[in-house]
């Protein structure tokens, strides 16, 4: 019996230790939780009784260069139900169908939903949010919030782009600086039950938004509303698809307007107006959306025609192939291996020196420009002026230059490229390239975006694009903006002559691709004083009716356009412009 009795004594300490030690393990574990995880646990509790509504963050606005607002935000409610807290639901679908303005099924489905938060309506006009608010339904939460609102609508709206229900950036400047823009949103923190309901006498805690960064840019709204004015004019006049214009300082690359016409509404950007959708599925509708979005000046490549004369002009002058008072022949056309490429006039231009050659925009001149210069040289130039890569202009969708391969280029290619056929650019890029070639040779980046101030005004960032590599010496630039300048006094451009102002610029025509449909797309880049340059401007006008030669039809647009903002950006006349001309 003794050793029975041994026995159960020893099992009674066993479990008597283990009970011991399991209650030690036990009060430890209690003590490491309460001393070193208590904020983590405490964290978690909250968690689970922490209900957490955002505080929408107003987006930055956007300023043009003189301080006008050209993107604000506008007070608006956000109206939300909490299912757990409603009382009575019937009242709730009563009045938010009555205030909202909704279908009554479509009310009653989402107030009967069962979820933490459910929301009815965003962008509720502030006055129908307050007037929720003074029914004090419980449960029916009305948040601040902020709606995107363009004062002018339909400005620049490729450049300015707009937002999603979001608030987030879709296009343009608004998609491009969107950290800048965006802000951060803040919190309504209030304390529930286990049921899900708030606690009345736990109040709430905010933790408040950050709005965004201003954005102050170099377009100019009295430049962009009277260049929209000029393409709308000429568009209804000559019945064209669409036009183009580009406005910027060749200097530094600052831009002062970019034209698309028509525009669309920014306030309501994904309404297409005229255009008749019953039948069209819903991607058809988005593709005909995407199609209206589309910058023209960034987006979209066309054929240069003879303003790319431009380019060769500045490559073979500096390459010494070529000097202005070069004698040539034109009998109205050149031919290259088997082909005959014909001049614009039938013909022909008969003996000329570079500079009228340049005037009259004489093919043949300057097939054989492009022929001396030859593939490599030509390829090196244009990789040289960076036309075969994207300006880097602040606007997303930048198109590239779509060129010959340098291998599959003959001597037939290279002739068409010489007159700007055969490939395509973009207009910002053409004018960012022709910058470059008339400021003194240095490369800039067209751009919008300049300074970065808060909502005080307080600058915060200066955004900065210096000038790039050389591509031309300032010899041969100086001698380019001479010859371009007298193509305006006296030559093919004349139409874009100003009393008073030295102007230089190239015309252009060319026909888009089936050459058999009989589409054209005339254009004119200008720019003043011809001398030292601080404007320039590209015109595309696309398929216009009748008269289609850019001499005719583009070059009057940046005429009218220069005579009325020059003076407005303190351009002095100082010269006289004889108005006889050459033929051509």
């Amino acid at each position: 019996m003794s050793t029975l009795k041994i026995f159960h004594k020893k099992k009674i300490l066993l479990v008597f230790l283990l009970c011991a030690a399991m209650l030690v393990g036990l009060v430890g574990r209690l003590g490491y939780l309460m001393l070193f995880q208590s904020e983590y646990y405490h964290k978690k509790a909250t968690d689970l009784h922490e209900r957490e509504r955002d505080i929408k963050a107003a987006r930055g606005r956007i300023l043009d260069v003189n301080g006008t607002v050209l993107a604000d935000n506008q007070p608006v409610c956000t109206v939300s139900v909490v299912h757990n807290q409603l009382k009575d639901k019937e009242e709730v679908i009563h009045v938010l169908t009555e205030e909202l303005e909704l279908p009554g099924e479509q009310v009653r489905k989402r107030v009967e939903k069962v979820s933490a938060l459910e929301r009815i309506r965003t962008n509720v006009p502030k006055e129908t949010g307050d007037k929720i608010r003074e029914y004090n339904l419980p449960g029916v939460k009305v948040d601040e919030d902020f709606k995107r609102y363009y004062p002018y609508g339909t400005l620049a709206s490729r450049v300015l782009g707009f937002t999603g229900s979001d608030n987030q950036g879709i296009i343009g400047l608004e998609a491009e600086y969107e950290e800048v823009l965006k802000g951060t949103n803040g919190k309504i923190l209030t304390l529930t039950d286990a049921r899900g309901v708030e606690l009345s006498d736990a109040g709430e805690s905010r933790q408040e938004a950050v709005p965004g960064k201003d954005l102050i840019i170099s377009l100019d709204r009295n430049i962009q509303e009277y260049a929209e004015q000029a393409a709308l004019k000429v568009m209804e006049e000559k019945q064209a698809e669409k036009v183009s214009i580009l406005l910027m300082n060749p200097r530094n690359g600052e831009i002062y307007a970019c034209v698309n016409v028509p525009e669309f509404d920014l306030n309501h950007p994904f309404d297409l107006g005229e255009m008749d959708t019953s039948g069209l599925s819903e991607q058809e509708i988005q593709d005909a959306r995407n199609q209206m979005w589309r910058n023209g000046c960034i987006n979209d490549t066309y054929e240069p025609g003879s303003v790319f004369k431009i380019i060769t002009m500045s490559a073979g002058l500096e390459e010494g192939v070529v000097h202005p008072s070069d004698s040539f022949y034109c009998p109205g056309y050149c031919i290259v291996e088997d082909r005959r490429i014909r001049c614009h006039k039938v013909g022909g231009h008969g003996s000329e020196d570079f500079v009228h050659g340049a005037m009259n925009s004489c093919n043949p001149v300057f097939i054989t420009v492009g022929l001396r210069l030859g593939i490599d040289a030509y390829y090196r130039y244009f990789q040289q002026f960076g036309l075969l890569k994207k300006t880097g202009i602040d606007l997303p969708g930048e198109a590239g230059t779509i060129m010959h391969k340098k291998e599959n280029m003959g001597l037939v290619e290279l002739a068409t490229v010489s007159f700007g056929q055969s490939f395509q650019v973009t207009p910002v890029q053409l004018a960012a390239t022709v910058s470059s070639l008339i400021n003194g040779g240095r490369r800039v980046t067209p751009h919008f975006g300049i300074q970065v101030r808060d909502r005080d005004g307080a600058l915060l960032k200066v955004l900065e694009y210096p000038l790039g590599e050389r591509i031309l010496s300032e010899e041969t630039s100086e001698t380019v903006r001479g010859i371009l300048k007298e193509v305006v006094s006296a030559g093919s451009g004349k139409n874009a002559a100003i009393e008073g102002y030295s102007i230089g610029g190239k015309t252009a025509t060319s026909e888009t691709i089936p050459r058999s449909a009989h589409r054209y797309i005339s254009s004119f880049l200008g720019f003043t004083p011809a001398e030292n340059p601080t404007v320039l401007g590209i015109c595309v006008i696309h398929n216009p009716q009748g008269v289609y030669y850019g001499g005719t039809v583009a070059a009057p647009v940046i005429r009218d356009i220069f005579a009325n903002i020059l003076p407005y950006l303190g351009v002095e006349r100082t010269e006289t412009v004889s108005t006889e001309t050459e033929a051509g």
